[in-house]
């Protein structure tokens, strides 16, 4: 068995004294993991970092394998994340959404958005919005994807500022003013209305929006809490969106 992809890698582990296991997402066959022969020498570790781009070589004799990987560098981006916390704990947090899907199952929007994300590091607020929209679209990868592009009571794609906590589709400011207090808010830009976030304000009640549907769906059914990176990207993009003295 062997197949070429595209890959981003998203971490790796210690096999033996000197391979390492690496965990790939790729274009077309998913989140993959593969052994990297000499994975824990000097040439190799800087290519193995999470976020770099790679053309992997998957080869096995079975498919059911773990099997092995020749990886060569697409981009070094690690060089670049790693002097930016907010971008350590980003890929963190997309890694760990990764993780919540079966093992080899594709899902090419995911990798293109998750390339994204690793562009715009460097705009925050342009970070958040993209992990943002990558929260959503796993929602609907898992199955509970939500409706927030017309009114749920009145069909109305205008003024969309809340989303039900019961049925996951937005709700416009008049039909839902007199339950605003039940509401979930939403920022303009995640229905579309507006194409950039403009606060981290913005950004915090998105994901609070969407950290709610992922708790009730996805972490507490599988005995679960919120990654540790999810906070940690918040707490970073605060800070460095917070004005200096």
């Amino acid at each position: 068995m062997e197949w070429r992809d595209e890959g981003i890698i998203l971490g790796t582990r210690r096999h033996g004294e000197t391979s390492a296991i690496v965990e790939l997402m790729t274009r077309a066959h998913g989140r993959h993991l593969g052994i990297v022969r000499g994975g824990r020498s000097r040439k190799m570790q800087p290519l193995l970092q999470p976020g770099n781009r790679v053309d992997a070589v998957w080869h096995a004799r079975l498919d059911e394998h773990l099997g092995a990987f020749q990886v060569e560098p697409l981009s070094f981006a690690a060089a670049r994340l790693i002097e930016m916390p907010v971008a350590l704990y980003g890929i963190q947090l997309a890694a760990a959404h990764l993780r919540l899907l079966p093992e080899r199952d594709p899902h090419p929007g995911l990798f293109e958005t998750l390339a994204l994300i690793i562009e715009h590091f460097d705009d925050p607020l342009a970070a958040g919005e993209l992990l943002l929209r990558f929260e959503i679209m796993m929602l609907e990868e898992l199955g509970f994807g939500l409706d927030l592009q017309s009114c749920a009571a009145t069909g109305s794609r205008e003024h969309l500022v809340y989303v039900s906590p019961k049925s996951g589709r937005a709700v416009s400011r008049d039909a839902g003013k007199p339950w605003a207090d039940k509401l979930l808010p939403m920022p303009g830009f995640v229905s579309n209305n507006r194409v950039r976030a403009v606060s981290v304000a913005e950004i915090d009640d998105a994901f609070r929006m969407t950290g709610y549907f992922l708790a009730r769906h996805v972490w507490e059914p599988r005995a679960q809490t919120a990654p540790e990176a999810r906070s940690g990207f918040l707490s970073m993009l605060a800070k460095i969106a917070a004005p200096h003295p």
